[in-house]
């Protein structure tokens, strides 16, 4: 299964959660491969409305270009969405935080296993 393959397949499981859990989302057409398509997902629900971008690693460490970041939070901002980095790990699970948690790696953000598991939360902590 290509990386692409694998990023759908993990943005779909994410869509299903949001909708198991009453929450309205969609899945951006083009994300990561258009312009102006800086976001994964949107999913709101009752006033709560969030963009999220989502990864995936089979790695205890994910790292997201600046300028990725950047292009993401301006969207939210624009769109008044909550930005939400969502990242599973394999055979760990989802964690759910906001940018602000991820650490300068110089040219790239980052967020560790570690980390995530310490400013991270599961999806029922961070939705429900």
């Amino acid at each position: 299964m290509s990386n692409k393959q694998k990023g759908s397949k993990n943005e779909r499981e994410l869509y299903h959660k949001f909708i198991e859990h009453c929450y309205r989302a969609v899945r951006v057409a083009g994300s990561g491969t258009m312009d102006n398509a800086d976001c994964d997902l949107i999913a709101g629900k009752k006033g709560r409305k969030y963009a999220i971008e989502a990864k995936s690693t089979k790695k205890s460490v994910q790292y997201i270009s600046k300028e990725q970041m950047s292009n993401f939070v301006t969207f939210s901002d624009i769109f008044k969405l909550q930005p939400v980095i969502a990242v599973r790990f394999d055979r760990v699970g989802w964690y759910f935080m906001h940018p602000r948690a991820l650490k300068d790696a110089g040219k790239t953000w980052v967020i560790t296993l570690e980390d995530a598991r310490k400013k991270g939360k599961k999806f029922s902590q961070f939705f429900l």
